[in-house]
């Protein structure tokens, strides 16, 4: 049966390729193969008993009229063709659904997802266009469940307003605490590649689904009063982790420096000091609690400069534009210009092609000097270079 199904299988992808298949019409020009291209070891005179298997083969499929074969005047096989008016026939004999079928349901899996977010609609609009042109379909195993679990995580993602556990989101999605986790890496491969995310690491906590309670980190020049009791941070040589839980419980922020300074890494954060400056681990994008908590010492303390620390890149310029956008609040970039650059040249790294490509969509922004200069000395800075 091995060889049976390998041959078949074998001929089966081979017309699925095909530009007959592709054009849904009639098939002019045979699909054939020689034995040889299937089984290597076919003509190898040390394995008889090969030889012998797939004649055996060959012959059961040509007695059932789904493959032709041309032999050699000595009995061995050279080429098989297959008999592609036997098709259902063959797709049934095989176990194997046919690739017409398979696509007309992932076209309504994909369209049925296409209106739910305006990621899923490129997503979408991509992989619908793939199975037009014939090309493999981003993401997909040949598990039509899964799949569809895929689409629905990503959907059911962006409609996150809350800080949820991951377990229970898979069970209020999937009715099954670790179905989530069985796809998670391909969620967020999706949201990565079609979303405007700078760090795969951080996508899903930014879209509100944590493994574990998350954490405000919060260092210098402020008071927080927590259910009355007042935190003096200043008097402290490090952080405070707040509790994405306790955050509610926050009375009052008080900025008892000039400035607030977001930082994007976590490494230049603890190593960052700025006197009269209040500071904050942001750890990338920003999820619902960090940005309701920035709000709120917004709202308590409008009249400090806020700035935003980032790397020199186009993920930390995308970074800043989208705390600016998310919290309507105009964070200036602290050491992300050319100066800095050129103070720490030694320290750059080469641009991806990935990152030119970003840079060049932000070429005409408020960052265009700095942007002209990485793009033409090829240069980019991370922050914990510098930390």
């Amino acid at each position: 049966m091995k060889y049976i199904n390998d041959l078949l299988n074998y001929l089966l992808d081979k017309y699925e390729r095909s530009k007959a298949f592709v054009e849904n019409r009639e098939i002019q020009r045979k699909i054939f193969v020689k034995i040889t291209k299937i089984f290597p070891k076919y003509e190898d005179e040390a394995e008889y008993h090969v030889f012998t298997e797939i004649n055996d083969a060959v012959q059961t499929l040509e007695l059932k009229n789904f493959i032709q074969v041309s032999r050699k005047k000595n009995g061995v096989i050279s080429n098989i063709a297959l008999n592609t008016d036997k098709l259902n026939e063959i797709y049934l004999f095989a176990s194997r659904k046919p690739k017409s079928e398979t696509n007309q349901q992932l076209l309504a899996l994909l369209e049925s997802y296409a209106d739910k977010n305006e990621l899923l609609a490129s997503f979408c609009r991509t992989q619908t266009e793939r199975i037009k042109k014939n090309q493999k379909v981003e993401l997909f195993s040949g598990d039509f469940t899964e799949y569809a679990n895929l689409l629905k995580a990503v959907s059911e993602l962006y409609q996150l307003k809350e800080e949820t556990y991951m377990r229970d989101f898979s069970v209020r999605i999937f009715g099954d605490s670790k179905a989530f986790e069985q796809i998670k890496s391909k969620v967020i491969n999706l949201l990565f590649h079609y979303g405007d995310f700078s760090q795969e690491e951080t996508i899903l906590e930014e879209l509100n689904l944590m493994k574990n309670p998350g954490h405000v980190y919060i260092k210098g020049a402020c008071k927080i009063s927590v259910n009355g009791q007042i935190i003096d941070f200043s008097q402290f040589n490090a952080d405070i982790a707040i509790s994405s839980i306790l955050l509610a419980s926050i009375n009052s922020i008080e900025v008892i420096g000039n400035k607030v300074i977001t930082i994007e890494n976590l490494t230049t954060f603890n190593r960052f000091c700025e006197e009269n400056a209040m500071i904050i681990y942001l750890g990338g994008y920003h999820n619902t609690h960090r940005r309701n908590f920035i709000r709120k010492l917004y709202t308590q303390n409008p009249d400090v400069v806020y700035y935003h620390y980032g790397d020199i890149d186009a993920g930390g310029f995308y970074i800043l534009l989208h705390l600016r956008n998310k919290t309507d609040i105009h964070f200036q970039p602290y050491h992300m210009d050319v100066t800095t650059l050129q103070q720490y040249s030694k320290l750059t790294k080469p641009l991806t092609d990935n990152d030119k490509k970003r840079l060049h969509h932000l070429a005409d922004s408020e960052f265009s000097e700095v942007i002209q200069y990485m793009l033409k000395n090829n240069c980019k800075l991370e922050q914990e270079a510098l930390a």
